[in-house]
């Protein structure tokens, strides 16, 4: 619901089974939003999930593709081959895609949540830096705890339904955009970035684009939280989830076995932290 609120994409990383889609189908539902799932493969072409010009009563006319929806569920987004994944770039950068050189805005809002297996490579292309940046949050999903596997083995949840609206989702993002993060909270964000850049572990630093998602998560969280300014503590839980995924690390730290996760803990720790 954060990324939602802070008017961005999220990619969910996890092992098969554990709930991702029917995540993505159960928040639509709820938001009262139109969903839409695209199973990507190898032989996806950009058409498939653009749409296309097609022939009708003698005109070509162009005919909606599956992301035209509120909700886009892009399940295992790395199975896609690059053309295709550029294509989502566009309309997850742009709001619209471009089809016989005529630009076609999607619908408002517009959420992509991707999901990927992070240990299956066969058949599948990584998504690039460019991608990977334009998505707000990367959300780990691990195994849930064993109260969780208990209640799923005696009834699987129905899936909700509407609580809310398209209307009430843009009232609740202008009131996100209030929510002050202060200046100190600020500063740190900018010495965070800057560490990042000398940090040997990395190839290179965290861009412009990484410090406003971490902003915009941090909004989001303290809205959620009942808070009117987001503190450190909306600050750390945003910077996990919108810049873990932005770290490259070096060959050397790679082959060290070091993780993104703690270069960024590093980073935080001399950083988000009140003095």
């Amino acid at each position: 619901m954060a990324v939602a609120l802070a008017g961005g994409h999220a990619l969910l990383e996890g092992l098969p089974g554990l709930g991702k889609t029917r995540l993505a189908e159960a928040f639509a539902r709820a938001s009262g939003l139109s969903y839409r799932r695209i199973q990507f493969t190898p032989d996806l072409l950009p058409s498939d999930v653009t749409g296309g010009e097609i022939l009708r009563e003698g005109a070509f006319v162009f005919a909606p593709g599956p992301l035209f929806a509120q909700v886009v569920l892009a399940d295992e987004i790395n199975r896609a081959p690059p053309k295709t994944q550029s294509a989502l770039l566009e309309a997850m950068q742009e709001g619209a895609v471009t089809v016989g050189g005529e630009r076609h805005p999607l619908p408002r809002p517009f959420i992509v949540l991707a999901t990927q297996n992070p240990i299956e490579i066969e058949g599948t292309y990584p998504l690039p830096e460019a991608q990977l940046d334009r998505f707000l949050a990367k959300i780990p999903f691990r195994p849930p705890p064993r109260e969780a596997w208990r209640r799923l083995l005696e009834a699987v949840p129905p899936l909700p339904e509407a609580v809310t609206g398209e209307a009430e989702l843009e009232t609740a993002r202008a009131e996100v955009q209030a929510v002050k993060v202060p200046g100190p909270g600020k500063e740190a964000l900018i010495h965070l970035a800057f560490l990042s850049h000398e940090d040997p572990r990395l190839r290179f630093g965290l861009s412009p684009r990484g410090l406003l998602a971490a902003q915009a998560l941090a909004r989001a969280l303290a809205w959620l939280r009942g808070r009117a300014h987001a503190d450190w503590e909306d600050l750390r839980d945003a910077s996990r989830l919108a810049l873990t995924h932005r770290l490259f690390l070096s060959e050397e730290a790679a082959f060290e076995g070091v993780q993104p996760e703690a270069v960024l803990e590093d980073l935080m720790q001399k950083s988000l932290t009140p003095a």
